[in-house]
């Protein structure tokens, strides 16, 4: 990935994030990586886990074409991890959301979109 994509991944991050917080949820993770893979965003939604897997392209369709069946195994994978450290464990409710981010930085968020 080239510095600028970095860079533009980052902005997009934040992009999501200020979004989620300006909704009233916590922030509990960005980055988080675990042996299993790293999940961009946890946010604290009550006594839920909201995983938020970003992704960025010029257009949301093109953005959402980025998400593979591995990462999405990967992210199910790291949340088992991440839960593992919550007071309920894998009991933890716990929804996947996906947010789209387009190339004028306009933000899409699937909710609960990798549920099943």
């Amino acid at each position: 990935m080239s510095a600028t994509g970095y860079l533009a991944g980052l902005a997009a991050e934040e992009t999501v994030a200020r979004d989620y917080l300006r909704r009233g949820l916590k922030l509990a993770g960005r980055r988080w990586r675990g042996r299993s893979g790293e999940i961009d965003l946890i946010a604290r939604d009550g006594d839920g886990l909201v995983f938020v897997e970003v992704k960025k392209s010029r257009s949301f369709a093109r953005a959402a074409e980025r998400l593979t069946r591995r990462q999405i195994d990967r992210i199910l994978m790291a949340a088992q991890e991440f839960c593992a450290g919550e007071p309920l464990g894998q009991l933890t409710e716990m929804r996947f959301d996906v947010a789209l981010v387009d190339g004028a930085g306009r933000l899409e968020i699937l909710e609960n979109v990798l549920a099943a």
